[in-house]
């Protein structure tokens, strides 16, 4: 009857129509209303005609276009308390004549039917949401911790956050793992899982978006729910690194209080980037990277739900070739949110395809998802890298000590696992530039050449073509012989400057320059043995009175391979 009156029909004439078709398509509805025209163009005669009275007294009634208005999809919505069509798109409304036995209609003050354009009013019902246009990654979030998939050493029987399930008792806590490993919906998954769900109200803030202000008002709301329905608020904070020092001190003494129970998740060290306070008042769980068959289970599950899965992306069936699920599994480098939405648009370019070639099997379309989906979805394998966190730091750790270890295969992987993840090249080449003083030193001083002129040639190359310098460097300092005699020495003179009580001593006389007349009469430079014209003369001293005999380098006076 809405769409009916929208277009312009009187509503006697719209609720002829759809008596006469049954009432359940607007279509048969209208083109019975054009055939009835077509055939009586005055459906209501005056069977006493007026011979003084206008015989046409207002123009004929607008006729949008009925193509143009079927391919916006309207649907009615079948609420009594939101009678509004709802669109996909805006939708051309005529104002309909005003009949005086309709009551559903309103006077308009003007009588030309003159079109307008309106943005539809969203029609919204209850218990029911449209989550189609939500990533696959979101609407697959595990709702208890039972159908949390891998993390088995935080979620097990005899753990903590188990433990603390069974009681009710939820404590604050700090999530910690890299991307995709389930900080989020772990913490979401607990309160879903407590004993008495209706103790427990979840709040979810980032800190990317929020400040002090968000958190305060979010602690002024927890403590009203707590007087008022003696109910807890679980305040989540995703991203909590990126606080300050000053923002992270407010949460304090609500921890403190008992106001609310904090979890935060993190993927950045938390040693590093949290203040001390607030870890002693957490409990700080450490994610792992989800193993390759943990995905597959993940990706498995969206496939099969037909609720939330993968078919409510695409709007049809959708096959997954076991070859595309190993793939997948395997490059996505355990994380289980790149998974899910590379198998997303997998499926949404096999769905296109299915659309495309109008293929149909057994009345209705099916989308095969094929490994070559998930390669074009990734487009290269997702590579678990921060050029500013910890994984930056782990990885030129590997280097360095596979390096320090002989081992010239593991140190080229290693580089490659940092060129690929985008770490810059002269960052490599500088520690290289440490590594051949560090740990080669003197056994083959020629390293700090080689190590040089890579940093040189990095500079002037740059990437790609300078990643076989790097390579022929790290495998040059891999299997050169290593000395760290000079590291050693230089730290074992520097611990005896710093801790040498009182003030350091001076230069010793006969080791001083004498450039003038005066610091000749004070005995600069008196009794210096210059060693060219004495070669043989071992009684000259070089160190200060107290530290004669000292020995801070360990070099015999044959090379050695090995110190």
């Amino acid at each position: 009857m809405e769409q009916l009156l929208s277009m312009g029909f009187s509503s006697e004439l719209a609720a002829q129509a759809l008596a006469a078709t049954g009432g359940k398509s607007t279509l048969k509805a209208t083109e019975w209303i054009l055939s009835h025209k077509s055939c009586n163009p005055n459906p209501n005669p005056n069977p006493n005609p007026n011979p003084n009275q206008n015989p046409n007294p207002s123009p004929p009634p607008f006729q949008p276009k009925l193509d143009r208005f079927f391919h916006l999809h309207t649907k009615i919505s079948t609420s009594p308390s939101s009678p509004e069509p709802t669109a996909t798109a805006p939708s051309i409304h005529t104002v309909p004549e005003h009949d005086p036995d309709d009551d559903s209609t309103t006077p308009s003050p003007l009588h030309s039917k003159r079109q307008k354009l309106q943005h539809p009013k969203p029609t919204i019902q209850l218990g029911k949401t449209d989550r189609t246009h939500e990533p696959l990654s979101e609407r697959m979030r595990p709702r208890t911790v039972f159908e949390v998939v891998g993390q088995e050493h935080i979620l097990g029987n005899n753990s903590l956050l188990h433990s603390a399930i069974d009681r009710n008792r939820i404590p604050s806590i700090i999530f910690w793992g890299p991307p995709g490993t389930g900080k989020t919906s772990i913490a979401k998954s607990i309160v879903n899982s407590a004993q008495d769900r209706s103790m427990y109200r979840f709040v979810s803030l980032s800190a990317v978006t929020c400040g002090v202000k968000d958190v305060r008002d979010a602690v002024e709301e927890a403590r009203k729910m707590r007087v008022k329905n003696n109910k807890r608020t679980v305040l989540f904070v995703d991203e909590v690194h990126r606080f300050n020092k000053s923002q992270q001190d407010s949460f304090l003494p609500v921890i403190e209080d008992g106001s609310i129970v904090f979890m935060g998740a993190t993927t950045e060290n938390p040693s590093f980037h949290l203040i001390t306070p607030l870890l002693s008042r957490c409990r700080v769980l450490t994610l792992n990277p989800l193993k390759p068959h943990h995905i597959e289970t993940l990706l498995k599950r969206s496939v099969n739900d037909n609720e939330k899965g993968l078919s409510q992306s695409v709007g049809m069936r959708v096959d997954v070739k076991d070859d595309a699920i190993e793939f997948l599994s395997m490059n996505c480098d355990g994380d289980a949110r790149v998974a899910l939405n590379a198998l997303e648009i997998s499926a949404t370019t096999a769905a296109a395809r299915v659309a495309d070639n109008q293929l149909e099997q057994n009345g209705s379309f099916e989308a095969v998802v094929t490994v070559d989906d998930v390669k074009e979805a990734l487009q290269c394998k997702h590579l678990a890298y921060d050029k500013a966190g910890e994984e930056h730091y782990n990885l030129i750790s590997a280097l360095h000590k596979s390096m320090r270890g002989s081992d010239a295969d593991a140190a080229i992987y290693w580089l490659a696992r940092m060129l690929e993840g985008g770490e810059e090249p002269l960052y490599i080449a500088r520690r290289l530039i440490r590594f051949a003083s560090e740990d080669v030193g003197l056994a083959d001083p020629l390293a700090l050449n080689q190590a040089v002129a890579c940093y040189q040639a990095c500079h002037f190359l740059g990437m790609p073509e300078c990643n076989v310098i790097l390579a022929q460097c790290a495998a040059y300092l891999a299997l050169a012989p290593k000395s760290i005699s000079v590291y050693r020495a230089i730290r074992a003179a520097q611990k005896v400057v710093r801790e040498s009580v009182g003030q350091n001593e001076g230069v010793p006389l006969h080791l001083r320059n004498a450039p003038t007349k005066l610091m000749k009469e004070l005995g600069y430079g008196k009794d210096y043995i210059y060693p060219p014209d004495n070669p043989s003369s071992s009684t000259q001293s070089y160190l200060p009175p107290s530290l004669l005999g000292y020995k801070f380098l360990d070099w015999p006076d044959q090379n050695s391979t090995q110190q």
